[in-house]
């Protein structure tokens, strides 16, 4: 079923809280950081890679003043939908709304690079049609977030800032257990683009 599943890349917000402490001009989703793999690249670049190649149509969300996560995206095979809203829910919605007719969809942050592969299969493997299969660490919910086809119209009526947290009221959430700290690891300041 994966290649049936759109995959949303949301990488529109502005970072504010990774920019007070390492200055006003840093984007997080381009600052250099050394993947599980050993190896250093951006935030975004990492995220990219880390989507297993199973997956079928790609959707990056993001504003038109960030031409290098652009050109990265479009590198790793994304369609790149701009918006100028950095609202989660605003992103969630283009990004849904360019890839309306898939059988699912993956919510995928752009600023958590520390994901394993496999966790990411794990939660595309339960993505049913009235589901959303999320990833659980320690007894927590992380990321990525699937969502089966019965919440199209929900994800694309999402606005402003909230996410899609209020669609877990109408459908089974599948909790997917994971051995993967990296699910509820984003790189919200510059101490966490060092995975421990």
């Amino acid at each position: 079923m994966s290649e049936d599943i759109g995959v949303v890349v949301l990488a529109a917000g502005l970072g504010s809280r990774f920019r007070q402490v390492a200055g006003a001009e840093k984007d997080k989703l381009l600052a250099d950081c050394t993947g599980r793999d050993g190896a250093v690249r951006s935030v975004i670049e990492h995220v990219l890679m880390n989507l297993p190649v199973t997956l079928g149509e790609r959707v990056l969300v993001t504003t038109a003043d960030r031409p290098q996560v652009i050109r990265m995206a479009k590198a790793y095979d994304c369609e790149v939908v701009l918006i100028e809203s950095t609202g989660m829910g605003d992103s969630i919605a283009a990004g849904v709304s360019a890839c309306a007719q898939m059988g699912g969809w993956l919510v995928v942050l752009g600023d958590m690079p520390f994901i394993l592969p496999s966790s990411i299969e794990r939660v595309v493997a339960q993505v049913a049609d009235d589901c959303i299969s999320v990833p659980v660490q320690d007894g927590e919910y992380g990321h990525p977030v699937g969502f089966g086809r019965n919440f199209c119209s929900g994800l694309i009526a999402l606005t402003g800032d909230r996410g899609a947290k209020p669609l877990f009221a109408q459908g089974r959430v599948v909790a997917v257990t994971v051995d993967d700290p990296g699910v509820l690891w984003d790189v919200d300041v510059p101490e966490k683009l060092v995975f421990v």
